[in-house]
């Protein structure tokens, strides 16, 4: 009886497994064309984005000489492309060798993205689960003390996101590349101090991108700089990048330095060792280009052929913001615009955000003697790379001055998002709603919450009324598309014009269950002669013509002070109407220097003179001057 129960408990355990492995490795199914990916619709983007290159040129040559440094090299990459690249200064002061884009420098903490990489490429392999407790690994840590009861403990995805709870070691890790395996065991056992219980906080910590080093090898068999050479660095290309010095021929090494009583002196280079996988990689300016152009390739999600040492899925995955490290909003100056910069912490990436881009991704890196910084901007397919002999580098600035340089070409634009076959074939069901309603049609298109958030009959009079009050409409509007199931157009019609907005329900198929009109009037004369006072006021202030434009009640000292303080927006001009019915009420977009207004307006029928002013500022800019 005890071996039949033994036999039925293996049975099931296998079955279970079995099953596991059976949905695991179920089939996925894919709807070729039915998201087409984002692209960009400017056929001059290239050309003109080259046109800021000789202006970046000049912006490299003064920041060479304001930061010191004894050499450097800067690149730019366009759509997976090193379109410029730049050098100044030696790569070592005793034989005053240039620095070349082959130079070779080490890249300090940007290695932290590779040990990523190597990570993700272990876990899509079925090697390890990034969940995993890390002590399954690192036999060393299974004894860790920590700091309270409550504590999970640490898996990998903690520290591939700088929160398990190690203080930030940035002084001391810098130092720390060189120590041994056996020297690194020791210190695990006994015991590392916590800042933080893990899971709780983002703290920087390079000992914790060491441990992850020794995942690497644990998991793969392999040791983590072999691993990483095999698995990433040759399979793109990366031929000068080495996490060994002696490897790189002598005449292309870049000697790293620091400024000491007004003289370079030389830091003493540390070796590969335990704590290589955080900070110990070197690599030249084609290979570092190539390697960001990888990770800007895994943009837009496609159906195109998988390319690269992992999944272009995986690569994105590492350019996620997973961990918050915060948000500031600020001014450089009292005077200054506002600014905001959010900071999150990917995987082995980091991920922010500022008044002009929702998305970049960056990291820098520093060590004595050197100091490297890759960003771009995976929206925009623009990346930047720049690598210093010199501790830290200083590259921010650098990098800030030609990302504006390019702006000034008017062609950094993101790529468009491109309607999903199912949204355009809602939009043209929509539209002819518009011109005419038809219940059978609107029965059709309709998800089974649209009429009950609003009933048919008050929806369809909603349209009979927008029929009468604008004409026929033209159906041929080009969709302003947010994502593959949403988006927004703008119908002209015989008279005026309507906003449209849908979003699309998850059935299959998609059918509508948010629709949004808007009935938008051209302004009339009165009204243009009002906004036009307005406009002028703006620029500047005129009691007794304020006082003229009012309608009794208007209240003027609010008024007033609500236009000195749109002064940082600088000088207005009026732009389309974008709502109102053009005679009583209207809202219309300002087109300003620093950013964009909206002023509502509310006239008196009878006499022709302002009720109401408000200004509105623009949703569609995320930072206000």
């Amino acid at each position: 009886m005890r071996h039949a129960r033994r036999l039925i408990t293996i049975l099931t355990i296998f079955f279970l497994l079995v099953s596991v492995v059976c949905v695991s490795g179920a089939q996925r199914h894919f709807s070729t064309g039915a998201m087409p990916p984002p692209r960009f619709v400017d056929p001059e983007r290239a050309r003109k984005l080259a046109a800021a290159l000789p202006e970046i040129e000049r912006q490299f040559a003064v920041w060479f000489e304001r930061y010191r440094r004894p050499g450097a090299v800067m690149g730019i990459i366009v759509d997976g492309e090193l379109v410029w690249v730049k050098t100044a200064g030696v790569q070592d002061t005793q034989t005053r060798a240039p620095v070349t884009p082959d130079s070779v420098f080490r890249i300090a903490s940007m290695t932290k993205s590779f040990t990523a990489m190597a990570v993700l490429k272990l876990r899509d392999e079925g090697k390890l689960s990034l969940d995993d407790p890390v002590s399954r690994y690192v036999p060393s840590l299974a004894g860790l003390p920590y700091p309270t009861k409550d504590s999970p403990a640490i898996t990998i995805r903690h520290l591939l996101t700088h929160s398990e709870g190690f203080p930030e070691d940035n002084p001391w890790g810098d130092r720390q590349l060189a120590q041994s395996d056996e020297t690194m065991r020791g210190w695990m056992r006994a015991g590392i101090p916590f800042s933080n219980p893990p899971g709780v906080a983002f703290e920087y910590s390079n000992y914790g991108f060491a441990i992850l080093g020794q995942v690497v090898a644990r998991a793969s068999g392999r040791p983590y700089a072999q691993y990483v050479r095999d698995e990433i660095l040759r399979p793109l290309g990366m031929s000068a990048s080495t996490f060994e010095v002696s490897e790189i021929p002598r005449e292309r090494v870049a000697a790293g330095y620091r400024l000491e009583d007004n003289a370079w002196k030389s830091e003493g280079l540390l070796a590969h060792g335990s704590f290589g996988p955080m900070g110990g990689l070197w690599t030249s300016a084609r290979d570092l280009a190539r390697y960001v152009a990888f990770l800007m390739s895994a943009f837009p999600p496609r159906d195109d052929p998988e390319r690269g040492p992992i999944s272009r899925a995986s690569a994105r995955e590492m350019q996620q913001a997973w961990r918050a490290e915060g948000t500031s909003v600020f001014r450089n100056a009292v005077d200054a615009p506002l600014q905001l910069s959010s900071y999150s912490y990917g995987y082995g990436l980091s991920v922010t955000q500022d008044c002009r881009h929702d998305y970049i991704v960056s990291h820098g890196g520093g060590l004595p003697g050197y100091g490297s910084l890759m960003r771009w901007l995976p929206e925009y397919g623009v990346g930047l790379i720049g690598m210093a002999n010199v501790t830290y580098g200083g590259w921010n600035v650098m990098f800030n001055d030609a990302v504006t340089a390019l702006h000034r070409t008017g062609a950094l634009q993101k790529r468009v998002i491109q309607p999903s076959p199912a949204l355009l074939a809602a939009q043209r069901d929509v539209s002819q709603l518009v011109n005419k309603w038809d219940d059978a049609l609107a029965s059709r298109i309709a998800a089974d919450n649209l009429f009950m958030d609003e009933p048919a009959p008050r929806r369809a009079a909603g349209f009979k009324e927008l029929a009468e009050r604008h004409g026929a409409c033209r159906t041929d509007a080009k969709i302003d598309a947010e994502n593959a199931l949403r988006g927004s157009w703008k119908m002209p019609c015989e008279r005026g014009w309507v906003n449209v907005s849908i979003t699309l329900a998850p059935t299959s198929p998609p059918r509508v269950q948010a629709l949004h009109t808007q009935s938008v009037m051209p302004p009339s004369e009165e009204t243009n002669k009002a906004m036009e006072s307005v406009v002028r006021l703006l620029g500047s202030w005129d009691a007794k013509a304020a006082e003229a434009l009012a309608a009794p009640g208007l209240d003027l000292e609010r008024m007033r002070r609500q236009f000195a303080s749109a002064s940082p927006w600088g000088e207005c001009k009026a732009g389309e109407a974008l709502s109102g019915d053009g005679k009583g009420e209207s809202l219309i977009r300002l087109n300003c220097a620093n950013g964009r207004l909206g002023v509502r307006l509310s006239l008196d029928t009878a006499t022709r003179r302002l009720k109401s002013s408000d200004l509105l500022a623009s949703r569609l800019d995320r930072c206000v001057p």
